[in-house]
């Protein structure tokens, strides 16, 4: 069976940019950058993207497009007789379920806005209605479950569809509604009365805002946001190395997929800290910014029910460019350890993947006294930990090392492959760093992960 490709170039790195553009992006690096001072905050991010991100993507583009399979099967390809890396494809397997596994709700809820926001159902409610109107939705398990089906079938019935009709046409056209989109709400955002103010935190560096929260938490941050907004580590990046040709180095794709990816983290900043800013709204945590402190910006804007739809259809977007991306791969995965057709991958997923979003689903109601890290923890929390603070991180080391180590692949032949076609070289000046420090830069944001989260409360 030979393996489907890309139809251009521009279609894979909107596709690739689309797998690692979520949730990360909109809701956490607003929060993080605000947490942390703003523009000085933005400047390290970018430090850690290039020295961080960028080698472990080309890396793990490297071992997709050198072995022409997903996960499953890559490292079974390439791996040196007798050595164990293809063990990994359990990790990887499952660190692309356990993200299904929480994405699939939120994906709904996004959905569920959407039309909350259309049919004005906010319009008139005060600030604690807006958070009660969240409340109510986590508390309804047949709604939330009901939208988590849909985002399901959806996503894998334009998987289904092939990977150029399907995923690759799909995906362009959000991803570029998305940039559309973004750039009409941010222009919308800086022109509001008193939104200059929120420009000026986020985009003058005050080095001394830094130092409030110390400088080694905001550094460790702006590591953390580097290495997680990729999606590095399970494969999700590498199934779309597989599905390109040798034309172009690796180098110049991974830079281009990591400037959208951190364009569309900057310009969700410049629509959230602006309108925060013009309400005097203190653009707050996680979830709770996009389900409760902008439905009340919106509310207080006029037509405010037209931006607000927007933007959540903004939102809904970036979270289901992820979906179709990690279920793509999962797909690849089955088709290539079972050699079984991509309509019965599809329809046996679509059941295993709604079971096992379920847990998350029920985490907010009916489990809700299961707390597993602690008081106020629910099960999307547990299952976002294994993810981003174990598999996220072990899985880059693993994609590091065997391109670097000589029981692995190997540097030889890992850069050989980087450097074929045409556009920009992995520089070969790098292969200390890459050997030695950026591994132990990992294993230390994985630790680290574990202290702050038991230890340092």
């Amino acid at each position: 069976m030979k393996r489907e490709k890309f139809s251009s170039r521009l279609g894979f790195i909107l596709i690739s940019a689309g797998c690692a553009i979520g949730l990360g992006n909109v809701w956490r690096f607003p929060y993080v950058t605000g947490k942390y001072g703003g523009a000085a905050f933005v400047l390290i991010y970018i430090f850690f993207l290039l020295v961080l991100g960028l080698p472990i993507m080309v890396a793990e583009l490297a071992v997709g497009r050198a072995s022409q399979k997903s996960a499953a099967k890559s490292f079974d390809v390439l791996e040196p007789k007798g050595s164990k890396w293809h063990w990994y494809k359990w990790g990887a397997m499952a660190g692309n379920y356990l993200l299904m596994m929480f994405y699939t709700t939120i994906a709904g809820w996004m959905l569920y806005y959407v039309y909350k926001m259309a049919s004005g159902q906010f319009t008139g409610l005060n600030a604690d209605q807006v958070a009660g109107e969240f409340t109510g939705m986590t508390q309804q398990p047949g709604l939330m479950t009901g939208f988590m089906v849909v985002i399901v079938l959806l996503c894998f019935g334009i998987c289904a569809m092939g990977l150029q009709k399907g995923v690759e046409r799909v995906t362009k056209f959000m991803m570029i509604s998305l940039f559309i989109m973004m750039i009409v709400l941010a222009v919308h955002s800086v022109t509001l009365k008193g939104g200059h103010e929120g420009l000026k935190f986020y985009l003058l560096p005050d080095f001394g805002k830094l130092q409030e929260h110390g400088l080694w938490e905001a550094i460790y941050a702006a590591m953390g946001q580097a290495f997680f907004t990729l999606s590095l580590g399970i494969g999700a990046i590498a199934i779309f190395g597989s599905y390109i040709n040798k034309e172009r180095r690796l180098t110049g794709e991974a830079i281009s997929i990591t400037a959208l990816d951190t364009m569309v983290a900057l310009i969700a900043g410049l629509i959230i800290f602006p309108a925060c800013f013009a309400y005097n709204v203190n653009p707050g945590e996680g979830p709770s910014l996009i389900f409760i402190t902008l439905p009340n910006v919106f509310n207080a804007m006029k037509f405010g029910n037209v931006w607000g739809t927007l933007f959540f259809v903004f939102m809904f977007f970036a979270a289901i460019s992820t979906v179709i991306a990690v279920f793509e791969n999962i797909i690849s995965f089955a088709t290539d350890l079972t050699g079984c057709s991509r309509k019965k991958a599809v329809l046996v997923n679509i059941v295993v993947v709604i079971v096992l979003s379920l847990p998350c689903v029920l985490g907010f109601n009916l489990w809700s006294g299961f707390q597993p890290l602690g008081a106020g923890s629910n099960v999307l929390d547990l299952e976002d930990f294994i993810v981003s603070n174990n598999l996220l991180p072990l899985g880059s080391l693993v994609y590091l090392l065997f391109c670097v180590s000589r029981y692995g692949w190997g540097w030889k032949k890992f850069t050989g492959e980087a450097n074929e076609g045409k556009g920009m070289r992995f520089p070969g000046w790098v292969r200390g760093y890459v050997t030695f420090i950026l591994p132990l830069i990992v294993l230390f944001i994985f630790v680290w992960g574990y202290l702050s989260k038991f230890f340092f409360h």
